[in-house]
């Protein structure tokens, strides 16, 4: 064992040779935290005697728990019968339940239900309730009481707003309807083993007394729930030793709760705290970028990296125009990597939003470079971009039945399943598509199959068809303003869990959309549907490949070459309605540190966003970091302009300018608008 404790640093080894009482390991990115933890685990089994029986050591992900045991296994002594336990909170949860979920008059022949039974189930309680709420949102809240150990009669007497009363009744019959069928869902796993060692002193006295010993991975990222459990284990001894980096919490959205890792010292009395601020990844330019960006948080415990590899390069940036530019530009550098031996698998590009995936999976795309997207779909593959595609399709060729049906009811217009099947038949049967047997079958043609209310409804939709097949033709650069007025597509999506994220690809897509046009008035709606089938058909190639991802993807990933994307104020950080500026910091501390030894940030100075193409400044984080003076956009004026020019407007936006005449001391300018063409004098633009 010595051998091994030779190769801790000064303050791994203080951690690792701590027995008793509690203690905080604040270890920062890249500092060893799991050679660490491992370590103290082989430790107190191999070297103080301490019976395996009476460790547990609690991760998030299956794969931690799996990896952690591997390497304390081999680190430990072979006179060791029985390995420790080292599994994740919910599995420890269900090993503890099997033996004492009886305590609450329950069968231990209990079943687990996954996600999707938990919202089949939400669903037909809605129904019978007669509540018309978003399923996800409904357990997405069910979820966050119960992490919050909220009974449904406490969440009954809070809720004020109407529709928080409603899901505090649908929580109430879903909790009956499965405790009366011995059901258990996730969040249940911890709920419930909470509230029998809450309820039963002696079986808490006795568990506590079984795990003397209790170490927690990733502490910063457990909440309410998780943090009270903890107390009820460690009650006996508070021999409890948690791992964690507050500067690195990014899921407070999740329900993470940063006060337990802030105030753990003050939670557990005589508590020892440890900080391994050796950091065995990234080169020291990288640290103090990430070092003096998370200097600027507040609430924070305090420490500071140091790189074991010492210099190395200073970090990059990179200025494009746009967002096209930007993803050339990238494409271009990580070619250059790949060409000189460079393994794919050290590069990877990042980004805060997902919505910005579309202009990298473009430019990748154009440029040959083969990519892997890592935790999401492609752009073009999710639901809300395949909805708008499939509406596009349809107005192109409303005989594309395939379409149509995934369409027809999105958003809601009380077309269920069996009118669809009923036209669907129909049509068959008629030998005609299913749009022209609706066209035919409300104008008296056909037999009508369906109920006079969803006549109604799809007579409306045959309205909005109809006015814009004829925008397509005749105004192309008005059609998707139109399109988002007339289908309000994202009325359909807001009430969802991820709803913001979804409005703001389908926003990306609008963008790209009036992007095309400005660039090709001429452009038809056949030739833009071709365009993204070439692109959304690209064979997405496991070899040779880099890696795009978010930026909360990448935790606990480590890079050679990263490109970090979208360093723009309202974009990073994310402005908005809630916006946790400190999170916001340490999601960029997240970013920066996955680098190893070469970063590059990268900020543009124009971005088509919700719709727009607007003008952004760069990120407060980049003069955070240290790494630029003056975080204010730069726009210059010019005395000169010419076709194809990218100019700024103070009411209409960014334009592109189709003729320049001289006139006097200035340019009476035609600029289009996103097909919105005006004609305005230089003086009133700026170039960009």
């Amino acid at each position: 064992m010595d051998a091994i404790l030779d190769t801790l640093n000064p303050a791994q080894r203080e951690a690792v040779e701590h027995i008793d009482g509690p203690m905080l390991m604040l270890a920062g990115a890249g500092s060893g935290k799991t050679k660490t933890l491992t370590t103290r685990l082989a430790y107190l089994v191999g070297e103080v005697g301490i019976d395996p029986a009476n460790t547990l050591t609690l991760t998030f992900t299956n794969k931690a728990a799996a990896q952690m045991r591997e390497r304390a296994l081999k680190l430990m002594p072979s006179k060791v019968s029985y390995p420790p336990l080292l599994c994740t909170f919910h599995k420890f949860g269900l090993l503890f339940l099997k033996f004492h979920i009886e305590k609450l008059g329950r069968s231990n022949a209990f079943v687990i239900i996954d996600s999707d039974d938990k919202k089949r189930l939400l669903r037909n309680i809605s129904k019978e309730l007669k509540i018309d709420l978003n399923i996800s949102f409904i357990a997405s809240e069910i979820s966050k009481y119960k992490n919050s150990i909220l009974s449904p009669e406490v969440v009954a007497q809070k809720a004020e707003l109407p529709d928080y009363k409603k899901v505090a009744a649908i929580y109430s019959k879903y909790q009956a309807n499965i405790e009366e069928n011995n059901l258990v869902d996730f969040d249940d796993l911890l709920m419930l083993t909470y509230k029998i060692l809450e309820e039963n002193k002696d079986l808490r006295k006795e568990t506590s007394q079984r795990y003397k010993y209790i170490m927690v991975d990733e502490y910063q990222d457990t909440n309410e729930l998780q943090f009270q459990l903890l107390k009820l284990l460690s009650s006996e001894h508070n021999n409890l030793c948690v791992v964690g980096d507050d500067d690195q919490s990014i899921y407070g959205w999740r329900g993470a709760n940063i006060r337990n890792i802030l105030e753990f010292a003050d939670n557990f009395d005589v508590c020892k705290t440890v900080k391994l601020e050796t950091n065995y990844r990234s080169t020291q330019p990288i640290l103090e970028a990430a070092n003096t960006l998370i200097e600027h948080n507040r609430t924070r415990l305090g420490k500071k990296l140091t790189s074991h590899k010492g210099k190395g390069e200073k970090v990059k940036l990179l200025h494009s125009l746009d967002e096209s530019m930007e993803a050339k530009a990238i494409a271009k550098e990580v070619q250059k990597l790949l060409d000189s031996g460079t393994d794919p698998d050290e590069i990877a590009v990042l980004y805060r939003i997902n919505a910005l995936s579309r202009s990298l999976e473009e430019g990748f795309s154009k440029e040959g470079v083969g990519f892997k997207l890592i935790g999401g779909m492609r752009f073009y593959e999710r639901a809300e971009i395949k909805d708008i595609i499939s509406y596009l399709r349809a107005l192109a060729n409303p005989n594309d039945d395939f379409s149509l049906v995934r369409i027809i009811n999105k958003p809601k217009r009380g077309i269920g399943k069996a009118s669809i099947d009923k036209l669907r038949k129909a049509a068959f049967d008629a030998k005609t598509s299913m749009y022209e047997y609706i066209e035919r079958s409300l104008k008296g043609e056909l037999e009508v199959v369906i109920s006079k209310k969803v006549a109604s409804s799809l007579t409306k939709l045959l309205e909005d068809v109809a006015l814009l097949q004829d925008e397509i033709q005749y105004r192309m650069g008005n059609f998707i303003t139109l399109f988002e007025e007339s289908i309000k597509l994202k009325d359909h999506y807001a009430g969802m869990v991820d709803g913001y994220d979804r409005i703001l690809n389908i926003d990306e897509f609008y963008g790209y959309f009036r992007d095309a046009v400005m660039k090709n008035p001429d452009l038809s709606l056949d030739e833009f549907l071709n365009d993204i089938s070439l692109q959304s058909d690209q064979d997405q190639l496991e070899e040779n490949t880099i890696t795009i991802m978010s930026i909360h993807a990448s935790k606990g990933l480590e890079f050679e070459h990263l490109f970090v994307i979208g360093l723009e104020e309202e974009f990073f950080p994310l402005l908005g309605e809630g916006t946790n500026m400190e999170e916001e910091r340490r999601l960029g501390y997240v970013a920066i540190t996955r680098a190893k030894s070469d970063l590059t940030l990268c900020y543009v100075d124009s971005r088509f966003y919700k719709g727009r193409r607007k003008m952004i400044d760069k990120s407060r984080f980049l003069g955070e970091a240290g790494l630029i003076q003056d975080t204010s956009l730069k726009i210059s004026k010019s005395s000169e302009f010419k076709k194809g020019d990218l100019v700024k407007h103070k009411i209409f936006g960014i334009g592109r300018v189709q003729a320049a005449n001289k006139s006097g001391k200035e340019y009476k300018l035609l600029i289009n608008f996103g097909g919105n063409k005006k004609e305005i004098l230089s003086s009133f633009v700026q170039s960009i």
